[in-house]
């Protein structure tokens, strides 16, 4: 049996700009970013794969020849936003101007057009499906960023768990769960990666791909630098953010064996 071909993304944003920080106050922190990038794309050379790399404007604007880099490498870049704000806490106008912002220094720095979008924090929720329209309107074809969970900070719990189309001119490919007890399970990545035995994500992940369907898996650069600073925070954050750092990479060369993996646009116009 031919494996199913699921999508490989990375939220590619560095270790302090996933902490609600203002982005206004990111000078102050150590710059990882590149080392971690560069990491990054060496495993995937190693293990022959390619990915979707959902690129934060601000990186883009101080490492324009990093991003260039990861294009040049075969991987798809798409926009991650600028400021990783929460969208449901933006107007519609900021929104846009920094969606606009984030997607032409992309394109600069790439010369490709730009069709993902995965929000920080996948902050698509029933307060924020106006962003949407947004997107439609400035290009972008796919969304990566709707959470079929409830969480305190994302999801819609009974949004669906498969590609769908969720607007006329954008494709949704939903935060991949695993439905257990009757709920959804998060799955596909991130923390949970790192929190779950690498035994149940296999086998979570594989009875999504038993289903005939693609799963969807993400990961962050500095999840794979266990060395970057600890600063203070918040319990909840910081139980989440610094766990299990140092399995990350050895869980990650694992999961690229036991799997078949492409870029998201790949898998999405082809499942």
């Amino acid at each position: 049996m031919i494996p199913i071909t699921n999508a490989l993304t990375i939220d590619f944003e560095d270790w302090y700009q996933g902490l609600e920080i203002p982005y206004t106050e990111w000078d102050g922190f150590e710059d990882r970013i590149v080392s971690a990038g560069r990491r990054l794309l060496d495993l995937f050379a190693a293990a022959n794969v390619r990915a979707t790399f959902f690129v934060l404007g601000y990186v883009a604007e101080r490492h324009p020849r990093l991003v260039r880099e990861i294009a040049e490498a075969g991987h798809e870049i798409g926009t991650h936003g600028y400021s990783h704000a929460f969208i449901y806490e933006q107007t519609p106008q900021l929104f846009r101007e920094e969606l606009g912002r984030s997607i032409k220094l992309l394109e600069d720095s790439t010369g490709q057009s730009i069709h993902g979008h995965r929000a920080p924090f996948f902050s698509i929720t029933q307060d924020s499906l106006w962003a949407l329209d947004v997107m439609g309107e400035l290009g972008i074809t796919y969304d990566s960023s709707i959470f079929p969970v409830l969480n305190y900070r994302y999801g819609i719990a009974d949004a669906p768990r498969w590609p769908y189309q969720v607007q006329s001119d954008v494709m949704e490919f939903p935060i991949s769960t695993l439905r257990m007890f009757g709920r959804n399970l998060p799955i596909a990545g991130g923390a949970y990666f790192r929190i779950y035995p690498y035994q149940f994500s296999k086998r979570g992940l594989q009875s999504i791909n038993r289903q005939g369907k693609p799963f969807v898996f993400y990961l962050h650069p500095w999840e794979i630098d266990p060395e970057h600073p600890r600063i203070p925070l918040p319990k909840r954050v910081a139980l989440t953010h610094y766990f299990n750092l140092s399995a990350t990479e050895r869980r990650l060369k694992r999961l690229l064996n036991d799997f078949a993996f492409a870029p998201m646009k790949e898998v999405l116009y082809v499942s």
